[in-house]
Formats: C-alpha cells, structure tokens, sequence
C-alpha cells in the first residue's frame, strides 16, 4: 500500500490510543514483527512545540521504532508551521490528523470528530497542513453523527482533494460504543468515492476478524487499536496468514511479554509517568488469563511500580508457571536487569 512517499507493508498499522500507544508498546509489537507503521498516542498540538522530545512520555522513541506516524489533536489551523516544524525536528515518518476521537473533552475542545461537523474548518487545516510539510499526510475519522452517503461523500472527497494522502475510517459513528459491530461495508462505500489508500479500523482482534474486514470493506490496509495491547503478536499474525510474510511462529511467553514492557517502561519514561501507563495496559493484557481481572485489579490497587511488580509476579507464579523461569522476582534485581527466579 502506498501512501504519499512511503509504502507500507504489510498494510497493518497500529492505532493511536491515549495512555497505550507509546515506546513500550511500540516495541513489544515490534519484537513479533509484522507491523507495517506505528503510531504515537494522540498528541496535543497546541503543546508539542514545547515538549521535551527526550522526557516526554508522548514522544519517547528508540530507534528502532520506524516507521512512526505522528498523531495530531488540533482544533484549526493556528500554529500548524510551528507544530510541523516540530514534528520535522522529532524526525516523523507520517503525520495524522485526528478526525475521528468521540471523547466529550476533546469535542468540548473542538476537536476530534466534531470537526466533521464543520467541512469547511477541517478544509482550512488540511490546507494549511499540505503546505507546510512533505511528508506523508493522513487522517482518520468515523462515519459521521448519522449513516448519510452524501454528507460523508463530500467529505472524504474534500480531504483527498485537499491532499490527505491517506484516510482511515473507523466504521462507527460518532456515538457508538465499541460493542456495536463496526460497519465495515461502509469502508466499502468510501474505497468506491475516492482514489486514495482506504484503511479500516474497528474491532479487528484476530486473523478471522480481519480476514472478514478486508473481505467485507475493500480496505487497502487495516488499523488495529485495542487488541495490540492484549496481544502484541497480533501483526505478526496476521502478516504471516494473510498477507504471507515469513515469519516465525513463536511460543508466547505472557510473563517474559510483561516484564519486558515493564522494563521498557523503567527504562525510557519518567518515575511518574510509569504507574499510569502498567495499569493501562494491564487492563488489556490481563485478558489473556481466564482469572485476568485478578491481575487487573492487583496492579490497579497498587500505589507504587514495586507493589504493581511484585502483585503481578506473584499472579504469573499462580496462574502460569510454565512462563515464569525467567522472571526477577526482586523489584530492585528487576531495575538492575537481572535474571533469575
């Protein structure tokens, strides 16, 4: 798949997503293979100038983390040169425009899907985005507050003709709650309108689901959100399956998985930015388990990394001691990297 300058393959891409989507993540993903592009969390634009590339938790990255779409939150086109000089600074691969966020606070802002609201302030911005970088430009919306053709015809041909390289379109609308079944057929309708990348997002969680996204919508890629964080080995293999890459079928080791995470964390992020960001993605892991909501609520009861630690060694020593040998049971062996059980 080839959007603006880059090609993406595989076609699978990570999805952005607050509290979830940074370098830990990013590079437990990586580790399985399989990724076509990453993605930041959603960034603030009116903020990202002055952030510290290097203490920032949104824009920690390791080298290895590439590509890397940059997602932005912005309300118009206020600042954008100086947001897009940052982004050039912090050596973006891809930068996307959230058309898409359902959250009351951020259309309160007068961001996120509330924009698609207003066509002709999201023109303003596009145009002023193409303008001011090179680089590969997409953004990601949802249906709309209503299922109307038109209304959405007109849109997603505004953005390919304002110059959005490529447009992900999760298939809900505004309202809907991720249990709703996604309407991939209207990914369908959207691949039909214009004659750019189309990429489906929405409650695609294994091979099977995607199998029948890509089937149903046409898409030209897909973008994973929620199931990343349950199993990171997601991309891979779907990769293998269905796009038929060599990849290596490993055997997962749930334990091994978290605590490099949690590693990661103590490695690339601030004390006070590591706590928030175990119990987020514990939330989704701990699904792996059939007694999940145990490790769920340890590492949410817990007031320090050590107690989160030391609660979820002890759920791995009792619900999986086949992946635990490799475990530091020691939080400060743990700091120190070293092995042992």
């Amino acid at each position: 798949m080839i959007a603006g300058l880059k090609k993406i393959w595989p076609p699978l891409l990570l999805a952005p997503m607050a509290g979830l989507t940074h370098s830990a993540l990013r590079t437990s993903i990586l580790s399985f293979g399989g990724i076509g592009l990453l993605s930041t969390e959603m960034l603030a634009a009116a903020r990202l100038p002055a952030e510290n590339v290097r203490l920032s938790p949104y824009l920690v990255r390791t080298p290895e983390e590439s590509p890397l779409s940059y997602q932005l939150l912005l309300s118009s086109e206020h600042n954008i040169p100086k947001v897009f000089a940052a982004l050039h600074r912090f050596n973006a691969d891809a930068i996307d425009l959230n058309l898409g966020c359902p959250a009351p606070v951020v259309r309160r802002a007068g961001g996120g899907s509330s924009l698609m609201e207003d066509p002709e302030r999201v023109r303003k911005i596009v145009q002023c985005a193409r303008r001011n970088t090179a680089l590969p430009l997409t953004a990601k919306i949802r249906l709309g507050e209503t299922l109307d053709s038109q209304k959405l015809r007109d849109f997603c041909l505004m953005l390919a003709g304002e110059g959005i390289d490529m447009l992900t379109v999760h298939a809900r609308l505004r309202a809907e709650p991720f249990a709703r079944r996604p309407r991939w057929e209207w990914i369908a309708k959207v691949k039909e309108w214009i004659d750019i990348p189309v990429v489906a997002n929405g409650s695609i969680d294994s091979v099977s689901s995607a199998r029948a996204c890509i089937e149903e919508s046409g898409a030209d890629g897909i973008m994973i959100g929620r199931a990343a964080a349950v199993t990171p080995w997601i991309f891979a293999d779907i990769a293998r399956e269905i796009y038929k890459l060599p990849l290596p079928t490993v055997k997962i080791s749930l334990p091994s998985l978290y605590q490099n995470f949690t590693r990661a964390l103590v490695e690339r992020f601030q004390p006070e930015r590591r706590l928030g960001r175990l119990k987020e993605f514990t939330h989704y892991f701990a699904k792996n388990y059939f007694f999940g909501h145990h490790l769920a609520a340890k590492v949410q009861a817990s007031l320090t990394m050590e107690d989160a630690w030391v609660r979820a060694v002890e759920f791995f020593g009792e619900n999986d001691s086949d992946g635990t040998s490799g475990l530091v049971a020691s939080f400060a062996a743990f700091v120190r990297g070293e092995e042992g059980g």
